[in-house]
């Protein structure tokens, strides 16, 4: 996670700190890739709080941590999970020019409960994201969103939910169970059951996605590699 622990949003099912953020760390690009090749790996996941007190919301720090971690490890494979950077175009093409593989943005929930669980978002705001992120790669990029169950959708919802997402060319999805991390985030409403997860793949499937994940402990970057490579993982079949 880039960008620093304080996020300048208050989602309901986060428990991650809402405070006025600390100054950007100039080095943490080089440190993140220092870190990375130290580690050995071969493809990262890159997320961050969001920063709307930022004129850029950050977008400009994700492009240098990109281009850093491409610089130092030739052949890594970079995926950035970003906050809506609220659709503005010109933040979504610095991040893309920057060239990574995937680029991520979760919408969560469905249009009903966005309200309620992203109170500073908005569903069809973060579908754009989506969508321009597509646009401005002139289709040259592949996206990726995830959503939340058990707090309180129903499955038309969803199925609704996973059409606007392919709609925006979205190709990869994660859908997992929501856990409740405190007592000050919302609760949950209800432990799907796997025959549902089981549902939400199939659909997902029926509507085009490269790659659907789909288990109570699956997350947005759950197994992100093999999802990029479109490949199902056997971690999220049912056991009989």
């Amino acid at each position: 996670m880039i960008l620093g622990n304080r996020c300048t949003r208050r989602c309901a099912f986060c428990a991650v700190t809402t405070a006025r953020p600390n100054p950007l760390d100039p080095e943490e690009p080089q440190r993140l890739a220092e870190a990375v090749d130290r580690l050995h790996l071969k493809y990262v996941v890159i997320t961050s709080v969001a920063r709307d007190d930022l004129p850029d919301e950050g977008s400009g720090h994700f492009a240098r941590c990109i281009r850093a971690l491409h610089e130092r490890i030739p052949g890594i494979g970079v995926e950035v999970l970003t906050p809506d950077f609220h659709a503005r175009r010109q933040l979504l093409d610095e991040v893309v020019q920057a060239q990574p593989e995937v680029f991520a943005h979760n919408v969560e929930t469905v249009e009903r409960l966005t309200p309620k669980v992203r109170p500073q978002a908005d569903y069809r705001r973060s579908l754009e994201t989506l969508r321009l992120a597509k646009e401005v790669a002139k289709g040259r990029l592949t996206t990726k969103s995830g959503l939340m169950v058990g707090l309180g959708e129903g499955p038309q919802e969803m199925r609704a939910t996973m059409r606007d997402l392919r709609q925006t060319g979205c190709e990869i999805l994660t859908i997992g169970q929501y856990l409740r991390p405190g007592l000050d985030q919302r609760q949950v409403e209800e432990f799907v059951p796997l025959e549902q997860f089981d549902l939400y793949r199939e659909w997902g499937r029926e509507l085009g996605f490269s790659s659907v994940t789909c288990g109570p402990y699956v997350r947005s970057s759950y197994n992100a590699f093999e999802a990029f490579q479109g490949k199902e993982n056997p971690c999220t079949k049912r056991i009989v």
